[in-house]
């Protein structure tokens, strides 16, 4: 009978281990929104992008959620394998145990550490041209639908008693699904929608019946408390100048559970990709890395180590 060597088992051992690393398969989930929509579209899209850019060493899960709160939330209970979206704001909310999360604060909040900005969601005012309304004023007298119970439909609520509107304009009681073919119906004025744009049921509206989208003045954009957006010319069709809009910016988030280079490559992949993501959805135009400046809060180291490397702006916040 022969016997290896111990050096020569060891060695052996040592290179098997190795390879097997060297072939493992980074397995993230990443929870976003409910099916169907922008964002979970997004989500299938920075999936496909991670597989694509990382030749299959890091898979991406999608899992549909039911809001950025819920999000939030299950930081409680995942692992390292966490990531999520979520505006800013309720990170910053979650840590405080205020709002929505008074009375449901936990340590784990504090551990949240954001990765990498994605599309924000987008104020339009959308006004046909047959109702001649370029402006916020000239809305008085006119039918607009907000649609119900989405950030668009509360935020556009807002702005018409912020701007002097209310009780002035006929709001219609219709779904927001409606307002395209309600605006080429002359049934509706205008209709408000908040989505990462180019968004869809715009550029359809644009298209089919000519729109003029509305822009805030600094003043009025500054009343709002949201963080200003400009939709750049030719975005949609007939647009011939900036929009000048508010947004409420989203976030990819995961935990300090997460190791370092995992973030690292999560990061670099999606920043490599988005050129490509673009590619088949004009809404990854809309993200840069100056948007970073809409984090509030810790970045996560490996995500850190990216941005040091591309010599992106950083705050003390991010550190």
């Amino acid at each position: 009978m022969t016997f290896l060597k111990p050096f020569v088992v060891a060695a052996a051992v040592a290179a098997c281990a190795m390879g097997t690393a060297a072939g493992a398969e980074t397995r993230i989930t990443y929870k976003s929104a409910k099916a169907g929509s922008s964002y979970y579209q997004m989500a299938v899209q920075i999936s496909e992008a991670m597989k694509a850019g990382t030749d299959g060493a890091i898979s991406v899960t999608v899992e549909e959620s039911q809001g950025s709160v819920q999000n939030v939330m299950e930081v409680r209970a995942r692992g390292g394998d966490y990531v999520f979206t979520t505006p800013p704001a309720l990170i910053g909310l979650a840590q405080r145990g205020a709002a929505m999360f008074e009375g449901k604060g936990s340590p784990a909040f504090d551990e949240i550490r954001a990765l990498f900005p994605i599309p924000s969601l987008t104020m339009h005012f959308v006004m046909s041209e047959a109702s001649g309304v370029t402006s916020f004023a000239e809305m008085e007298g006119k039918t607009i639908l907000l649609g119900s119970g989405s950030f668009g439909a509360r935020e556009g609520e807002k702005y018409l008693g912020l701007f002097g509107l209310e009780g002035k304009v006929t709001i219609a009681d219709s779904e927001l699904s409606n307002a395209v073919n309600a605006l080429k119906n002359g049934q509706i004025d205008g209709f408000v929608t908040a989505g990462s744009y180019p968004a869809p049921n715009v550029i359809e509206a644009a298209a089919s019946t000519g729109v003029t989208v509305l822009s805030l003045s600094p003043e009025q954009i500054a009343e709002t408390g949201r963080t200003a957006l400009t939709i750049p010319a030719g975005t949609y069709a007939g647009q011939e100048a900036d929009i000048d809009t508010t947004s409420l910016p989203v976030v990819a988030y995961t935990t300090t559970k997460m190791d370092e280079e995992t973030a690292y490559q999560l990061t670099k992949t999606y920043w490599e990709t988005k050129a490509d993501m673009a590619g088949d959805a004009k809404w990854w135009d809309g993200v840069s890395v100056d948007m970073l400046s809409n984090i509030t809060t810790q970045i996560h180291p490996g995500a850190l180590r990216y941005y040091k490397e591309v010599g992106a702006t950083l705050s003390d916040a991010h550190m």
